[in-house]
Order: C-alpha cells, then structure tokens, then sequence
C-alpha cells in the first residue's frame, strides 16, 4: 500500500461525509424521483473512486459532484435510448416474424413432410392420387370422380385403402 493511499482514503471519506447529503438532494430535485438520486449519488462517489482522481486538493467540491453526476445522467439518457430503440426494433422484428416459423417448427414439419412422402410412395398411384386430392386438394369424392374417370364407389374404395395404408405404415 502506498503512503498516499491513506491520505485518499480519508479525502474520499470526507468528501462522502460532507456532501452525499447536498448532492443527494440537488439529484432528487433535478430527477424528480428520491429511488433514482439515491442511485445516482452512490454512482458518482463509485465513479469518483474508480477514477482515483486526487479529491483531496479539490477547490470546488460540489462542482467536481455536480459535473460527474451530470455526466452519469448523461450517460443514462443515452443508455435508455438505445435501449428503446434496441426494443422498438425487437418489437417490429418480432412482429414482422409473427408469421414465420421458428426453425425448431421448419424441421419437424419437413420430417412430417419425408414421412408422408415415404408413407404416399407404398400407394398404388391412383389411391395415391385420391389420397391427395381429398386431403390435400380439399376436392370432393365426386369432382375426384370426374377428373380421375371412376366411380364414387372406387374412390370411397380407394381413399379407404389408403388411410390403411397409411395406418399400416405408421404402426410399423
């Protein structure tokens, strides 16, 4: 420890003493809010500290305080609006993505994708197409009927087929 340190030691402790209170109640007035200034004094007597400037000289002491708390109000003003702007930003980031979804939900949704592909591959192709039709295209059993030429009977056949097919698939 060097012989100074003491002497420093004993300016900021002073310092402290003699003026927390004043600075204290020139934040509270200036911040409107005692939570805040109380934060703020103790912030600029860490900031006095951490800076190890010689106090013990100081002509102007509640100048010195004043600057370096307004320097830290400063410092917060300018912290708060990159914050707001930082979450105005995620917010419409956020909104713009509502839509989308997350890549957790893409990769089950491909899986799902290959395995029905696969479970679609084991079909006769013209179930296959009535499978699809129905449940994919949202067509009727009828306009199903019309557009592969057969009956409403073959495709009700074939659409059963196929959801056990498909049942078959999945339990094995």
């Amino acid at each position: 420890m060097s012989s100074g340190e003491p002497s420093y030691q004993t300016a900021i402790t002073e310092l402290y003493c003699e003026h927390h209170g004043w600075l204290f109640g020139w934040l509270r007035r200036k911040l409107g809010c005692a939570q805040n200034a109380a934060d703020l004094a103790q912030d600029t007597f860490t900031r006095i500290l951490n800076a190890r400037e010689s106090v013990a000289t100081l002509r102007e002491p509640r100048a010195f305080l004043s600057t370096t708390a307004r320097r830290l109000i400063i410092d917060q003003v300018r912290r708060k609006k990159i914050e707001t702007a930082y979450l105005q930003e995620l917010a419409l980031t956020a909104q713009a993505l509502e839509g989308f979804q997350s890549p957790e939900q893409i990769l089950t949704t491909l899986e799902a994708l290959e395995q029905i592909a696969f479970i679609l591959e084991g079909m006769r192709d013209k179930q296959r197409q009535a499978f699809v039709l129905y449940y994919l295209d949202g067509l009727t059993q009828s306009e199903i009927a019309r557009q592969l030429e057969l009956s409403d009977r073959t495709v009700r056949k074939y659409l059963i087929q196929a959801l056990l097919h498909c049942s078959h698939s999945l339990d094995t």
